[in-house]
């Protein structure tokens, strides 16, 4: 019981990375028929009574003195010399989980439009997907409780207004890199054409936590552990499957009107060779 208490005060957690850059349209366009579990914030489709117990196949973080954390120390000092590059502005954009911002992150990989108005089913999936995907991480974040990078070497991080909280929020696994990931193999799953580009635009949101100076490498590691595992979990819901295939003839669609990403994909590209 104390566990699953836990899991539902981290939806506040979820809540505020969704919330510091949503806006009332994107509170208001939610579909009725799909509750809030926060404002703005749509349930998922797996059951919100069973948590994900990520904790019990994710490993424990990396001992202080040890060699993966000297590995998650190199990587961090690296990744500090990227501040104010093309690369730190791609971080500071894929900082922030509200919709509908955040709903082109894969237009360009996808080479398609993602959005309320042209893509809506797709649209919709990504927005419940990503409760469950990123929810899933707090059993394994509650069981660490690890200490974030800013709090450790004391440099700024590209979300500074979010760092109170994050404080209280543990490093380990991330759950921007479990939604990132999460998000990567339903697409690459929709658009198989279209997976290499997608799987790598994922692994670069992951990283760009680092960037931000808010996760460890290592906590990026485990956060595709935990969105792989959650996506195979929605795999079992009749729900999730019936809306990959409303995405699925969506996107053919879309493709037979001809749309295509309407996004600088040629800057993206260029800004991901500023990769870790």
């Amino acid at each position: 019981m104390k566990s699953k208490k836990r899991y539902f005060s981290c939806v506040l957690a979820i809540a505020f990375a969704l919330t510091a850059c949503s806006t009332p349209q994107a509170d208001r366009s939610a579909a009725t028929e799909v509750p809030e579990i926060r404002p703005g914030i749509l349930q998922g489709y797996l059951p919100m009574n069973d948590p994900f117990q990520s904790a019990v196949f994710v490993p424990a973080s990396p001992a202080e003195a040890g060699a993966l954390q000297e590995l998650d120390n190199q990587v961090s000092s690296y990744s500090l010399t990227l501040r104010d590059t093309p690369r730190w502005e791609m971080a500071k954009h894929d900082a922030h989980l509200g919709f509908p911002a955040v709903a082109n992150t894969f237009s360009c990989a996808l080479d398609l439009p993602v959005s309320e108005q042209e893509t809506p089913a797709l649209y919709m999936l990504l927005r419940r997907t990503l409760a469950d995907v990123g929810l899933a991480t707090y059993s394994a974040k509650n069981t660490y409780a690890r200490s974030r990078p800013f709090m450790i070497n004391g440099q700024p991080t590209c979300t500074p207004d979010e760092e109170e909280q994050l404080r209280h929020d543990g490093s380990y696994p991330s759950g921007h890199t479990s939604i990132g990931w999460g998000w990567a193999l339903i697409l690459a799953e929709l658009v198989p054409e279209r997976a290499e580009a997608v799987l790598a635009r994922g692994r670069a949101f992951g990283e760009s936590r680092i960037v931000c100076n808010v996760h460890w490498y290592s906590d990026v590691v485990a956060g595709r552990m935990v969105g792989a595992g959650a996506v195979a979990t929605l795999h079992a819901n009749p729900d999730f499957l019936a809306a990959m295939t409303a995405a699925s003839a969506e996107i053919a669609g879309a493709r037979q009107r001809g749309l295509t990403a309407s996004g600088d994909c040629a800057q993206e590209l260029k800004d991901l060779s500023y990769g870790l």
